[in-house]
């Protein structure tokens, strides 16, 4: 018993906010192991709600959310001190955003769709490994 707390205790956290459910799930089996405690919402309100009562080592968050949008989304992260230490992957099927867009998110990192499963494992690993 004693091994799984202490195993639990080092799993980073991943809320994958995205509204569409194959997105979801393809997602959360990409990156379902020992080391992620995944946890996901399908709109803006709730990935705000979910932010601030489970405070994820990492968002992973759509930009087009019902609700309130994933830019607004990544903002009220930001600017909250309870939720500023969450690292932000921006999912986008826009297309490729500019240096000036991507930066104006204030965001760790940003896929566009399609993404493939090696591409996220690769951008997660990376936005978390420099948080230690």
């Amino acid at each position: 018993m004693l091994s799984f707390f202490h195993r639990s205790s080092r799993m980073k956290k991943i809320l994958i906010a995205d509204d569409e459910v194959p997105i979801r799930l393809l997602i959360h089996s990409t990156l379902e192991s020992d080391e992620y405690h995944i946890i996901e919402s399908e709109n803006g309100p709730e990935t705000v709600e979910k932010c601030l009562e489970e405070r994820p080592d990492l968002l992973i968050l759509d930009l087009m959310m019902p609700g309130i949008g994933g830019e607004e989304v990544c903002k009220k992260v930001r600017s909250d001190p309870r939720m500023k230490s969450i690292s932000i992957i921006i999912l986008t099927g826009r297309g490729k955003l500019s240096e000036d867009e991507a930066e104006a998110f204030n965001a760790d990192f940003y896929l566009t769709k399609p993404f493939s499963p090696l591409e996220l494992l690769d951008c997660v690993s990376k936005v978390l490994n420099r948080k230690r």
